[in-house]
């Protein structure tokens, strides 16, 4: 079983930037960032094979940066420019083998989620 936490969420202004991490417990073939924001569906916003492999939502093309460090088990999440659209709960998700990019359902394990919020 995979244990995923996830940290670095919090309350910046509209143009600041934030780092979220997610520690992972166990083996990971890929991993993602995923958010909620109230009244809306689950979006996939950002995965990595820990490789080459990238997947990013048009949304947040060239203001967010995915980056794994595998000696760390960690995953993050670098967001920088943004918005109070980018306001949600984020969460952090693995998958055990294959590729789904931003699929959600093609992950296995789920982190708890930490809040963003983007004023303006």
């Amino acid at each position: 079983q995979v244990q995923l936490v996830e940290s670095g969420g919090g309350s910046v202004q509209a143009g600041g930037s934030l780092r979220l991490s997610c520690a992972a417990s166990g083996y990971t073939y890929y991993m993602g960032w995923f958010r909620q924001a109230p009244g809306k569906e689950r979006e996939g916003v950002a995965a990595f094979d820990g490789g080459i492999r990238t997947r990013y939502a048009d949304s947040v093309k060239g203001r967010f940066t995915i980056s794994r460090d595998n000696a760390k088990s960690t995953l993050y999440l670098q967001m920088n420019n943004l918005k109070p659209e980018d306001t949600a709960m984020y969460y952090c998700a693995a998958a055990r083998s294959g590729w789904g990019g931003l699929v959600d359902n093609a992950y296995n394990y789920w982190g708890q989620g930490t809040q963003v919020t983007v004023s303006s």
